[in-house]
């Protein structure tokens, strides 16, 4: 509750979807929709809290879960979270309910992480996301970054880089991570002080810092591409080959990483150039073929991404892309006897498919100010 006028406000790091803003946000939800049922994805929704043990299992040391997670008991003293990301999830539900691969899935809804609100970063915020689960096709990782690339040309963004990394097979990691973790062991002095406590447990997570002091030492760090066996090099250049074939433009950025151990091979991030930096990325994903069995489920590959709404609509704004779409409203009606014809009248148009609505009967002169203040475009009865 504020304390200056003594009404309730919207929690730190929420906000409230306007009339005026929903448009454009069911717009957007639309046009993601589209473009992933037409690749094959159909919809999955699942809860918007889970047993904590679903996020804690895959991401131990991590912020999200060490920080950031909303924990509380039910009334049955069961520890439950507010889930704060979509992929694990889907894979719960994938490993709970066995359907047959590959399943190829798309989700929407809002999320949760405790975090410092700023510009694109809330408390609860919203995603889109699309896995795929039971192929280890390189294929498939190309469509995947694919559906993502065509949702952003959708909404009319085009200052967009694609970066895309490998994290390389199992022997790759076990092999990088020895080679990362004695670099960082020699420079942990350098690091910032919450990042020294991941270097001997999980130094994959270290390349994930955003701290200024841990990023000059990271810089310098040994190259996952270094060490990538030649079954993942090949996943990889036919992973590249596909976007080419695809016309996507892409870099390859070798500091692009996932520090959660699921991870492997492919990993890729739009950034937007209109955006600054710290807050420019405005989708990301990777394939995770050890997620599945993480979770109680058999040995199953799957790939997907994860989308922020409010980022991507920040971006769209920066380039003065998809812009509000104008009202829905085709036709008000104004009735200038009681009342009764505006009502007849506006039934009848909804039942032949046109939106329409009216305004209560107050004078004529008001009610046609009323209408051009809301829209000035629409028509007039």
């Amino acid at each position: 509750m504020s304390k200056k006028a003594n009404t309730f406000q919207t929690p730190i790091g929420t906000r409230d979807l306007l009339p005026e803003e929903s448009a454009r946000w069911e717009a957007a939800i639309e046009v993601f929709s589209n473009v992933a049922s037409r690749a094959g994805f159909s919809l999955v929704d699942t809860p918007i809290f889970e047993d904590i043990g679903v996020f804690s299992r895959i991401g131990e040391g991590t912020d999200v879960v060490g920080k950031e997670m909303y924990e509380f008991l039910d009334r049955s003293e069961r520890q439950m979270a507010l889930r704060p990301e979509g992929t694990a999830a889907v894979c719960r539900a994938f490993a709970q309910h066995r359907p047959p691969v590959p399943w190829k899935v798309y989700y929407r809804g809002p999320y949760f992480r405790y975090e410092a609100p700023q510009a694109g970063r809330f408390r609860q915020f919203h995603q889109f996301g699309i896995e795929s689960i039971g192929s280890d096709d390189p294929d498939i990782d190309a469509e995947v970054i694919a559906v993502g690339w065509k949702v952003l040309q959708n909404v009319g963004l085009k200052k967009v880089d694609l970066l895309v990394n490998s994290m390389g097979d199992l022997e790759t990691r076990k092999n990088y991570q020895e080679a990362l973790g004695a670099f960082l062991k020699d420079h942990s002095d350098d690091l910032d002080e919450e990042d020294q406590n991941k270097v001997g447990s999980h130094p994959l997570r270290v390349l994930d810092s955003k701290r200024p002091a841990t990023q000059s030492v990271t810089a310098k760090a040994p190259r996952v591409d270094d060490f990538l066996s030649a079954a993942a090099q090949e996943h990889f250049d036919r992973v590249k080959d596909g976007l080419a074939a695809l016309d996507i433009p892409f870099s390859v950025d070798p500091r692009l990483v996932r520090g959660l151990d699921y991870y492997t091979h492919t990993t890729f991030e739009f950034q937007s150039l209109a955006l600054e930096s710290a807050q420019n990325a405005v989708c990301g994903g990777g394939r995770y073929n050890g997620l599945v069995e993480a979770l109680g489920g058999p040995p199953t590959p799957g790939i997907g991404f994860g989308m922020g709404i409010e980022r991507l609509l920040m971006a769209c704004d920066a380039e003065e892309s998809f812009l509000v779409p104008s009202s829905r409203i085709q036709v008000w009606v104004v009735d200038v006897t009681d009342g009764s014809s505006a009502r007849d009248l506006t039934h009848e148009l909804r039942n032949i498919g046109v939106v329409a609505d009216r305004f209560p009967l107050i004078n004529v002169q008001c009610e046609v100010k009323c209408v051009v203040q809301i829209d000035p475009v629409q028509k007039l009865l």
